[in-house]
């Protein structure tokens, strides 16, 4: 792990393939498919990582396990406590049912139904609390501090980066056994905890590979960023359909990654984000959740040059609920 001033560390390569080890008996390799529809609509090489077949339905397993495998025997009675809309929270849920600790998951109250009502399913207690007028993250802090939890923050969190860093060495390996040579990859990206990852594994694995995050349009705030070489925010926090991906900044050990690796961002609108989700569904037979379809879509609408080349996207997560998908392949 390298520091970057006294309170800032970033992951590296090595804690990423300690991370693969951690999640091996526990999560799911997922498959790099191809499809030659998206080959001939694209004109490209495209490899799908779909990580809404992983573990909770989405890459946050990943992450959340590697990091709650990480606390201390003598604090684990104290469970953890984490903040999201959805994903995350399933993936800290199912993590602390695993390892035998308690949960407790701070989540917006206009989160999807189908996410809170996993996220209570795995045994996690879920506290509500409103987008628009309160931080998470403070909620979640206060929390922690009262009951002697250890917060899971979703993505600014070296440990959870380096789980999530392992897609990233899964699609390396994958391309490589299909005897191809990766060239552009396109990740979806809120708080930049998977992108982030996902470019530090393809830096040591692919070093030539050009990287580009996703965003939806109204909540570009890794593009913008990348673009000012310093983090700025998002000016709303919510009011898009891709909420797996709506966070008010980036978070700071993944821009601190990012920065030197990605080339910029590409953002798509929401009808775009629904297109894919619906696109995911006919043609690859795929069911995903309009913020996991904001890479497919900024392929399909040639929000990154890729006519030519071999390139790979994440489809992020698949926790759609009923009438979401039902909206997507009715648009």
């Amino acid at each position: 792990m390298t520091s970057i001033n006294s309170e800032i560390s970033l992951p590296d390569i090595h804690e990423v393939e300690a991370a693969r080890q951690r999640l091996r008996p526990y999560g799911i390799v997922t498959p790099l498919l191809r499809s030659p529809v998206l080959d001939e609509l694209t004109g490209a090489t495209v490899l799908v990582k779909a990580e809404n077949l992983q573990r909770t339905g989405s890459f946050k397993f990943r992450g959340a396990f590697n990091r709650l495998s990480l606390i201390p025997e003598a604090d684990r009675p104290g469970g953890v406590v984490a903040c999201s809309s959805g994903n995350h929270a399933q993936g800290v849920a199912a993590a602390a049912r695993l390892l035998g600790m308690r949960a407790t998951i701070v989540m917006p109250s206009d989160a999807p139904e189908l996410k809170r009502a996993r996220t209570v399913a795995l045994g996690a207690r879920v506290v509500l609390y409103d987008r628009q007028t309160e931080n998470r993250e403070q909620i979640a802090q206060g929390l922690a501090k009262e009951t002697g939890a250890t917060f899971i923050h979703p993505y600014n969190d070296p440990q959870v980066i380096a789980g999530q860093g392992t897609v990233g060495l899964e699609i390396a390996d994958q391309a490589k056994n299909q005897g191809l040579n990766l060239e552009t990859m396109v990740v979806c990206t809120g708080g930049g905890g998977l992108a982030s990852g996902v470019a530090l594994a393809l830096s040591d694995r692919a070093s030539d590979c050009r990287f580009y995050t996703a965003e939806p349009a109204g909540f570009d705030d890794y593009a913008r960023s990348l673009r000012a070489g310093h983090i700025l925010k998002n000016d709303k926090m919510g009011g898009s359909v891709c909420d797996a991906v709506l966070t008010p900044m980036p978070g700071e050990v993944g821009f601190e990654i990012l920065k030197n690796r990605a080339s910029e961002g590409a953002v798509v609108s929401d009808e775009q984000a629904l297109k894919a989700v619906a696109f995911a569904f006919h043609e690859l037979k795929l069911v995903v959740e309009p913020g996991g379809a904001v890479a497919l879509a900024a392929v399909l609408f040639d929000r990154v040059p890729v006519s030519g080349r071999v390139v790979a996207l994440t489809l992020s997560g698949g926790n759609i609920d009923p009438a979401m998908m039902a909206r997507a392949i009715g648009s």
